[in-house]
């Protein structure tokens, strides 16, 4: 049963920052999809309310929830989630080229978003066992193994991005763990080695926005056309930005999934550099509670778990803030808490949950 008291030792930093970014997705969602002839705005904002108010909801329960019990559930799943990332492959209806819904009345969840928290719990698992030799070959390879399976079935989809993320998750998890930084250069030079036949691999569409990211002019009006808006709405907010609802990038629709993948570009034209910074801070002190909560952590299970979510939520900015101002390949990865979607939003509110209640019982034997 939960215990009430562990909420007078809620982390309040982490809470109002993520409850903060949230209001400015709110806020950006609303000028990303507004039209001054009607239409879009309220809808987008009332749909991403109710995902909110559901995370909020299961984040709470996640904080009154005892973690530790997630250490002996962590197979159970770890396999669940394979089956339902099968399951998807199998008879998801393709959006967008991809197979990554279930479609569930007027809603779509992507059941990917949630694959990641389970894999960062089943790695927790993992390498806490009292027996693991942390450091070791095997359990490194153990690792690489467990993260790759989902991450192969997440990029059958595909989802390159989501994939991708996954990576280095695992390997902040296994440095924490013990893993020595020799012993992880090993598989970095492995991967490394088999990037040409990964790119043999990837789509063709893939392809193009790698070579677009080293050359945007090379397809202006097709593959490079994401990134040139981009860069023209990050660029043109200056200082002080050009003011809520009145960005023209936004409001003329050059910049495409403005409310979801590109909302970044949104808030930089908006808000200008001082609004991103006032943004970056925010995500800043949410991944600075993070590290505190898996220090305070009085188990290596919960130490390693804050570690793989807060790593996770790190990629996420990283790479979605990355891509917007052309220093990374255009991915398709949500902005945590602040790009239009329940998938992300929901399971980045069940981490924040998870890491509560890690820090609300740090003081527990």
């Amino acid at each position: 049963m939960a215990d009430l008291k562990t909420m007078r030792r809620f982390n309040w930093g982490v809470a109002a920052s993520a409850a903060a970014l949230i209001l400015i997705g709110l806020c950006c969602i609303y000028s990303a999809t507004w039209q001054p002839w009607g239409g879009g705005g309220v809808p987008y904002v009332r749909r991403q309310a109710v995902w909110a108010a559901a995370g909020i909801a299961a984040a709470a329960l996640l904080a009154l929830f005892d973690y530790r019990k997630l250490a002996a559930a962590a197979p159970a799943i770890y396999v669940t989630v394979l089956l339902v990332l099968a399951a998807v492959l199998l008879t998801a209806d393709p959006r967008r080229g991809a197979q990554s819904w279930f479609a569930i009345g007027t809603f779509a969840v992507q059941p990917s978003e949630f694959a990641k928290i389970a894999v960062v719990i089943a790695l927790a698992g993992y390498l806490s066992r009292g027996d693991a030799d942390r450091s070791g070959a095997r359990s490194i390879a153990g690792a690489l193994l467990l993260a790759g399976i989902p991450a192969a079935l997440i990029l059958r989809q595909p989802d390159l991005g989501t994939a991708l993320v996954i990576v280095p998750v695992v390997f902040a998890m296994l440095f924490v763990a013990g893993a020595s930084s020799l012993s992880l250069l090993f598989p970095i030079a492995g991967g490394a080695l088999l990037l040409p036949a990964g790119w043999l691999l990837l789509k063709p569409y893939q392809q193009a926005r790698i070579r677009v990211f080293l050359n945007p002019q090379l397809d202006p009006l097709r593959s490079g056309y994401n990134a040139i808006q981009s860069f023209i709405a990050v660029g043109s907010g200056g200082l002080w930005g050009q003011g809520w609802l009145h960005g023209t990038q936004t409001r003329l629709r050059f910049l495409p999934e403005r409310h979801t993948d590109f909302i970044f570009c949104v808030l930089a034209e908006e808000g200008g550099f001082i609004g991103c910074l006032l943004l970056l801070a925010l995500y800043g002190a949410l991944l600075y509670g993070g590290l505190r909560i898996a220090d305070a952590s009085r188990d290596e299970f919960g130490r390693l778990l804050a570690t793989g979510i807060t790593a996770l939520l790190a990629a996420h900015v990283v790479i979605n803030v990355g891509m917007t101002m052309g220093l990374l390949p255009i991915t398709g990865l949500p902005l945590p808490l602040m790009s239009y979607g329940g998938s992300s939003l929901v399971s980045t509110c069940i981490s924040i949950g998870l890491l509560q209640s890690i820090w609300s019982r740090r003081y527990v034997f």
